[in-house]
């Protein structure tokens, strides 16, 4: 049987001003498949008020915190409330509006990084697991076809074993002192963590190479800077990395990096080939050989695999880009949501987005680089969050 009806999720986040919040709105409507119903916009209640308003919301479901969403959603009848939320807050928010949520019995989609703390991570990926509810981390860059499809080859031994992984992630943004609401946040510990850069996009980096490659990190050592001054948490890092199984990687993210946007890359190199790809140019997977000429692929074509092809929408020559892989975290979510709520087994192609272990493993790299790089020191990196 499938769900007849839209998921109707929830916003806490995302009020007037918010860049990832419209994100999220945007990559949650492309497939038709979800709609917003509610939301706890922002810490102000009137700046709530506005943002329902401007999303054409009725009123009784705009909130003014997240806890009376949590409460008032619960109370109302199982055809009305919402089936789940969408968190994209500042990161010091997550775990508490997560948790207020999961232990109400809804379903989380999360921005990363998870919480702010291993301790925090753990809780929730405990929680999922006693409420038995579904919890998908915005991972997003992993919802690209093409590093879908870089995944598939190195999972099918086309690259053979994998020697070496270069990821980098440089932005310019924050090469001066910025005073907005996004550098704010992201610069100030109480709201941001323990770190800045590795925290806001470092992340994305490492969670890319464990997506792609399969390898997870057996440990580390980091050096990290504070360019600008004044600002108390990293604005650079650059990381060497030992991976389980022997191989080595090499890790670099900034957001100091003058004249860079959003230049997301990496680069795997096996025995066999090697694969590059870049963010800013995602439609195009690059394969290396020793001995051969260098192959393109590229995406909507009937030649690739079935997770780049069930991950497209349009065809080939027409670029798909940074809402569409955003998107594709939520339509794989509401797949699966739609088939739990039915009574059915989701796809496993459905089931292709970052986990709440995932997440967990996410805030222990964080944590990991930012002690490496404190102490000048290797330090172990060998995490298993609970299951």
């Amino acid at each position: 049987m499938t769900l007849d009806r839209k998921l109707r999720y929830g916003m806490v986040g995302g009020g007037p001003g918010a860049f990832i919040g419209e994100v999220h709105r945007m990559a949650a409507a492309l497939d038709g498949k979800i709609e917003l119903v509610a939301g706890a916009f922002s810490s102000s209640a009137e700046k709530s008020k506005q943002k329902g308003e401007e999303l054409n919301l009725d009123p009784s479901r705009v909130y003014g915190s997240y806890q009376e969403m949590a409460e008032k959603e619960s109370q109302l009848p199982e055809d009305e409330r919402i089936d789940f939320v969408s968190i994209v807050t500042p990161n010091f928010l997550h775990h508490p509006v997560a948790k207020t949520f999961i232990e109400a019995g809804f379903h989380v989609v999360c921005d990363k990084p998870m919480t702010k703390t291993v301790e925090e991570a753990e809780e929730l990926c405990r929680l999922v697991d006693e409420h038995d509810v579904i919890f998908a981390l915005t991972h997003n860059y992993t919802g690209y076809p093409m590093v879908k499809e870089a995944r598939e080859m190195i999972e099918n031994g086309k690259l053979g074993e994998i020697r070496k992984v270069v990821v980098e992630y440089p932005q310019g943004w924050l090469a001066e002192q910025v005073d907005n609401k996004q550098a704010n946040w992201r610069t100030d510990p109480k709201k941001a963590g323990v770190s800045s850069a590795v925290g806001d996009i470092g992340s994305h980096a490492e969670n890319l190479v464990e997506y792609i490659t399969g390898l997870q990190i057996e440990s580390l050592i980091a050096d990290i800077s504070s360019f600008v001054e004044g600002r108390e948490l990293e604005d650079d890092a650059n990381v060497l990395v030992h991976y389980k199984g022997g191989a080595r990687g090499i890790l670099y993210c900034s957001q100091v990096s003058v004249g860079e946007e959003n230049n997301l890359s990496i680069r795997a190199y096996g025995t066999k080939a090697a694969i590059e790809w870049k963010q800013e140019n995602p439609n195009y997977l690059h394969v290396l050989y020793q001995d051969g000429p260098e192959q393109v692929y590229k995406r909507g074509n009937e030649y690739l695999t079935e997770a780049a092809k069930h991950n497209s929408r349009i065809p080939s020559g027409h670029p798909e880009g940074f809402i569409e892989a955003f998107a594709n975290i939520y339509v794989n979510f509401a797949n699966t949501l739609s088939a739990k709520l039915s009574g059915e087994d989701p796809g496993e192609l459905d089931l292709d987005f970052p986990t709440v272990q995932d997440g967990a493993r996410g805030v222990d790299f964080i944590h990991k680089v930012i002690e490496s790089g404190k102490k000048s020191k290797w330090v172990d990196v060998d995490y298993t969050p609970p299951s």
